[in-house]
């Protein structure tokens, strides 16, 4: 045989591993798109049409607000978290609050610019270690630090709210989590990153995705009746809740050895029977979008790729020894779609090869050279299919990238899919090599900037 017969049967072997691969993906990926609109379609039948649509100006502060415990963790972030807190403070409608800011013994820029913050409401917590450990070790110090806070006020907190050195807090979040918190053990308010100028490409690609994920994705999964995992920020959970989760666990809430705590916190809460609650509510009238958490993400590929990688392997990979697959059908399919990326991974670098082996051929062939480049019947059939399902998935991409940040930026969420791509598989393989080296060990956060405009 020779190289001229080999090459087509790669290029052939590898389209349809990739095609079928994305045939069942974009099937799946369907039935969340029918299960969507026909909820939003339901709803706007049978709820909007009978009752006014609810805004978080609406609101009111209870009689007696309850005590909102913000833990903020924080390594290496001296740039950011005077700026981040400052803001909070100033931009917060919300009464009865602390805000719990973790740092390490290692880090005294960070410590100088806690302090920088003289207000009350702040209580920095020092780790009584040298940094980083993990995200989880600081939110579980700071956990230890509202427990002794309550015990010295003689009061309890009502919940506790999560959020980054570099998050921009929505004026009404903290009203929104105690109005609603009385009724589930978790509320999660949507993450929609800002726009980076500078970084159209690579901080751009969050926005779809994104977009998509808490526009769409979050809904689907309540509707279904799986947990809402967490996001890390934006999110409140309730204060017994924490504390039978810390029972369970020696005293800490937070999983010590997972790069993932926020994401696994929720769908352990959801696995003890309790309520996870996903939030989508406008501001004021007539304002455009939603009370979300805001902030830049990693705006080069470098450190996209460490971030994706990090996501990746403690939700693929160390989440399903650590999680496993319990839980109701709908349940069960979320966590599937949450631990397809490490094959989603090798599906693109499939393709793509597939791609790259058929225009080469090709163009061999059209240059006179002995191969014969022809793809059976069955294969151009499923190659048709994918594509008109692909053309649907771009499409959903652009609607819902839209409708969140307006008509420029859908337009670039279509090229940001392949961007998207490259570092989804950049992630993959970085995620696979530190699983087979044994995990990491450490918190591998990335460099955050904090934006001088800030977002209404």
């Amino acid at each position: 045989m020779t190289i001229a017969d080999i090459l087509p049967r790669l290029a052939a072997e590898l389209a349809l591993f990739a095609g079928v691969g994305f045939l069942v993906f974009a099937l799946n990926d369907l039935a969340v798109d029918l299960i969507f609109f026909a909820r939003r379609l339901w709803r706007a039948i049978g709820v909007y049409s009978r009752h006014q649509r609810a805004y978080a100006s609406y609101f009111v502060f209870n009689k007696d607000p309850g005590l909102l415990a913000v833990f903020v963790p924080a390594w290496d972030e001296a740039p950011v978290i005077a700026p981040m807190l400052k803001a909070m403070l100033k931009r917060i409608d919300y009464d009865n609050y602390r805000i719990f800011v973790g740092y390490y013994r290692n880090d005294p820029a960070t410590a100088a610019a806690i302090a920088s913050v003289v207000d009350k409401r702040v209580e920095a917590v020092e780790v009584a270690a040298n940094g980083p450990t993990t995200k989880a070790d600081c939110l579980n110090h700071l956990y230890d630090a509202l427990q002794s806070y309550e015990l010295a006020h003689d009061c309890e907190a009502k919940a506790v709210v999560l959020h980054d050195a570099e998050d921009v807090v929505h004026r009404y979040e903290l009203r929104i989590f105690d109005g609603l918190i009385d009724r589930a053990a978790v509320v999660q308010l949507p993450v929609l990153p800002l726009p980076d100028p500078q970084s159209r490409w690579i901080s751009g690609h969050y926005c779809d995705e994104f977009a998509e994920a808490h526009i769409k994705e979050l809904v689907v999964r309540e509707a279904v009746g799986a947990a809402i995992p967490l996001a890390g920020v934006g999110c409140a959970i309730e204060r017994r809740a924490l504390c039978r989760l810390a029972a369970l666990q020696d005293g800490k809430p937070f999983a010590r050895g997972s790069m993932t705590e926020d994401y696994e916190l929720g769908l352990k809460l959801g696995a003890l029977g309790l309520k996870t609650m996903f939030v989508r509510i406008p501001a004021e009238p007539g304002e455009r979008g939603v009370v979300s958490s805001r902030g830049h993400f990693p705006a080069t590929l470098g450190e996209a790729v460490r971030q994706k990688a990090r996501w990746l392997g403690g939700i693929a990979l160390t989440g399903w020894d650590r999680l496993g697959w319990s839980g109701g059908l709908g349940e069960r399919w979320m966590r599937m779609r949450d631990r397809r990326g490490p094959l989603a991974a090798v599906l693109l670098l499939a393709a793509y090869l597939a791609a790259l082996l058929w225009s080469q051929l090709w163009l061999a062939e059209a240059l006179g050279a002995p191969v014969q480049a022809r793809m059976n019947p069955t294969l151009t059939l499923l190659l048709t299919v994918n594509a008109w399902l692909l053309a649907w998935r771009v499409l959903m991409r652009f609607w819902f990238t839209k409708s969140a940040y307006g008509w420029v930026e859908g337009f670039f969420s279509i090229p940001r899919l392949f961007v998207g791509n490259v570092i989804a598989m950049l992630a993959a393989a970085r995620a696979l090599s530190i699983h087979l080296r044994g995990g990491a060990k450490r918190w591998d956060k990335t460099r955050h900037i904090f934006p001088a405009e800030l977002p209404q």
